[in-house]
């Protein structure tokens, strides 16, 4: 069996959190992850100025992208995710995602880039509280994360893990996912928090 393929999408004022949550996460999964600058340069600054270089361009990567990847991952954070909806290119890859069957996930802000390509019509999803009035889901939902078919969202930083786990499950299974939150010590934090 083939190694499963996402692709992150970086653009200036990313959230960091959300974008490299997942990035190490599937990593641990064996899931190979291309990060991947929506600008001309590889060179991308996130919403609280941490520098970080890309494995490529959206430019040179869209085509091998949308035949090849599993999925493609959209992080909030602002003005990130305010570049990534107003990408036509962006939007162009993640209808032809959608349109194949492959997931699609994005957190926080990062829904708008989702209704801009008309992806939230018919489904669930979330999103950081106060955005639902941009967004035109069939359900808005409260919860962490929310999937919907290959549709995955997310509230914010904080749920980024939750995300990232929830991604690897999709792809790889539960026990993959249950296996990576263990070895980062997950279930102990939990039961210490509800305790």
């Amino acid at each position: 069996m083939s190694k499963k393929k996402i692709a992150v999408l970086f653009a200036d004022g990313f959230e960091e959190i959300e974008a490299l949550s997942v990035v190490d996460f599937l990593r641990r999964a064996n899931i190979e992850i291309t990060m991947v600058s929506i600008k001309d340069s590889v060179d991308v600054v996130g919403a609280h100025e941490i520098e970080l270089k890309c494995n490529g361009l959206l430019s040179d990567l869209k085509a091998e992208i949308a035949t090849d990847y599993d999925g493609v991952v959209l992080p909030g954070g602002l003005p990130g995710a305010e570049y990534l909806r107003d990408s036509d290119a962006v939007i162009e890859l993640i209808k032809r995602m959608a349109e194949t069957d492959k997931i699609v996930a994005a957190i926080c802000a990062a829904p708008i880039v989702l209704e801009r390509a008309g992806l939230t019509k018919g489904n669930k999803g979330t999103s950081y509280p106060g955005l639902d009035i941009q967004l035109s889901y069939s359900e808005y939902k409260e919860d962490i994360v929310v999937q919907d078919g290959k549709l995955i969202t997310a509230r914010g930083p904080a749920t980024s893990i939750y995300f990232a786990l929830k991604i690897i499950e999709v792809l790889c299974g539960k026990d993959t996912s249950d296996q990576i939150a263990e070895d980062l010590l997950l279930p102990i934090v939990e039961s210490q928090i509800c305790s």
